[in-house]
């Protein structure tokens, strides 16, 4: 933990409730969700998509994945191929879902961190709910977090508010008392519809440059987030 990081006292975040994305967020799932979609490509007789690429195709879900790999290879998709290549993609990439995916760094230092201090930790995630459930089991990381919210677990995906509140709401939280913690667009745009504060990393994935994106906080680091945190919420409480 950076020196600059507040250490909370025990309680300090009670009632406090942190919504995390999923891909670039809390893991680097770009090696696994590439390699799927690179497999595809090579099969449809389409040239591979270098591993840069990532930060500009993910983040809108497996579909859009699939389909903007196809538009970079120079191939469009109609509607049947893409149901049927998703469907394949899918297959895939529960074969290999963390055969190369690994939390970022610090990542889980900090959780147990906002845990000890007394914070509800929630996944609020464009990624299908049971597919963002086997890549945390896959990485025993799923019983940090009270709940785990796809997509498809909300009325709407985000940057709909709906989806962030429906996360709050499943881990007993209060949108007074939230916070949203991203990566993209969607992420920010999903806490300012519902009036929550917002930070980004800038290691994530996203077609806009983090500084861009309109987050209260852009920070670069796991170390980072804790005083982030105590910033935006008022919740700091150094025991140093």
């Amino acid at each position: 933990m950076s020196q600059t990081a507040p250490l909370f006292a025990p309680g300090s975040l009670m009632g406090v409730t942190l919504a995390f994305d999923l891909d670039g967020t809390l893991v680097d799932t770009a090696p696994d969700l590439m390699g799927t979609l690179n497999t595809i490509l090579a099969d449809q007789g389409l040239a591979t998509l270098p591993m840069e690429a990532a930060r500009n195709l993910i983040g809108k879900g497996a579909k859009a994945l699939l389909e903007r790999g196809f538009t970079a290879s120079g191939r469009s998709l109609d509607a049947e191929q893409s149901d049927r290549l998703f469907q394949q993609f899918l297959e895939i990439y529960l074969s290999r879902i963390a055969q190369d995916s690994r939390p970022f760094d610090g990542m889980e230092r900090a959780l147990d961190l906002f845990a000890e201090a007394g914070a509800g930790l929630v996944v609020c995630t464009n990624k299908r709910t049971d597919l963002s459930l086997a890549l945390l089991d896959a990485l025993s990381l799923t019983s940090r977090f009270k709940a785990v919210i796809g997509a498809d677990s909300a009325p709407a995906p985000k940057p709909d508010a709906r989806h962030y509140l429906t996360a709050i709401a499943a881990a007993d939280g209060t949108l007074e008392r939230s916070l949203m913690v991203g990566d993209s667009a969607a992420d920010v745009q999903a806490a300012r519809n519902a009036g929550a504060p917002v930070v980004v990393f800038s290691f994530g994935y996203t077609e806009i440059p983090a500084a861009e994106l309109g987050a209260d906080e852009v920070l670069h680091h796991y170390d980072d987030l804790p005083a982030a945190v105590a910033r935006l919420l008022g919740r700091g409480e150094s025991i140093e």
